[in-house]
């Protein structure tokens, strides 16, 4: 297996990774390696998703969200400009 060293880390996101793996009952560097093996598995296999697709497969797991869509308004007249 490689290993790799980070510099320069952010204090603030060396504690957060430190929080988060006392949460998950392990060390910062499987944690750090979790995230690592999550963000890169995310990718589709045919190429990169849109968008639209990446963001519903995060909120996805949580349900749906059920919104009120307001009323929309009548086609205007089209305004003629010949005259």
């Amino acid at each position: 297996m490689a290993s790799m060293t980070i510099r320069n880390l952010d204090e603030q996101l060396k504690a957060r990774l430190r929080v988060q793996a006392a949460q998950h009952g392990r060390s910062m560097e499987d944690e750090a390696r979790d995230i690592l093996r999550a963000a890169l598995s995310t990718e589709s296999i045919g190429g990169q998703r849109s968008l639209a697709e990446s963001i519903r497969s995060r909120i996805e797991p949580f349900g749906g969200v059920d919104l009120e869509l307001p009323p929309r308004d009548a086609i205007r007249e089209r305004v003629d400009l010949g005259a």
